[in-house]
């Protein structure tokens, strides 16, 4: 792809590793400025880079190559026995399409999730997190059906659509009822089987780091590829 316009990066300032004590990351962000649209931002995510809100970037350490970004091949994705599990159990769920935006609905669920997960309550600015005026985002809602018949609302993946497939934004859901349907599993095998339906090559699940607990997590969804030096390369599953 060729751009229309100059592509200015600039790095960070340094600062502590979010996943690995003791090291100093920063990061390369895409000039705020530049006309960024779903196009582009295609281009730059299969060389690297990811978005948080509006800000467009990819890890810029020197001494570190440890961040890897990731991308399922959809097409010839298997799900191994544990996640043949997950889809089976997750079925009664009814997935919905929100195109508008974050919704109000979403906020009690938000916070509960990042009090559990993160242990973190700093619930402002999820829409700046978010959001991005140049993407199209899709919110794929996940229902549960309650005893008394009534749709409950109980996660949420967070999903950009790009020429070349779906880009995992953020998921979050209900602590307890998410973490019994290991929705956070359910949501990227669900996505897989969205992109596919939309004849899309890829699914773009985020950063992995094979020595970072959190992170390595991605290499369970086979076959996964990652940019490493320039080229996508395959990733093994990590061992468990």
């Amino acid at each position: 792809m060729k751009l229309d316009q100059p592509l200015k990066i600039f790095p960070t300032a340094m600062h502590p590793c979010s996943y690995i004590p003791g090291l100093i990351a920063r990061n390369a962000v895409v000039d705020p400025a530049y006309e960024m649209n779903p196009e582009i931002y295609d281009y730059l995510i299969q060389n690297g880079f990811r978005r948080s809100g509006e800000q467009v970037y990819r890890p810029y350490c020197h001494t570190c190559e440890k961040c890897v970004t990731t991308r399922i091949p959809v097409i010839d994705f298997k799900r191994s026995r544990s996640q043949k599990r997950i889809w089976k159990l997750n079925q009664d769920l009814i997935v919905k399409l929100n195109t508008g935006g974050f919704r109000e609905e979403y906020l009690p669920i938000y916070q509960c999730y990042l009090e559990s997960r993160h242990d973190s309550m700093d619930y402002q600015g999820v829409e700046t997190f978010l959001m991005a005026e140049w993407c199209n985002i899709n919110f794929y809602e996940f229902y549960q059906i309650d005893e008394d018949q009534q749709e409950r609302l109980i996660g949420v993946a967070v999903t950009d659509l790009v020429t070349s497939g779906l880009s995992a934004v953020y998921t979050f859901f209900d602590p307890e009822l998410g973490s019994k349907r290991s929705l956070g599993v359910f949501a990227v095998l669900w996505q897989i089987e969205e992109a596919i339906k939309q004849k899309l090559d890829y699914v773009y699940p985020g950063f992995w780091i094979k020595n970072c607990r959190k992170m390595n997590y991605k290499s369970n969804y086979q076959p996964i590829e990652g940019l490493i030096k320039g080229k996508w390369v395959a990733i093994e599953k990590a061992a468990s």
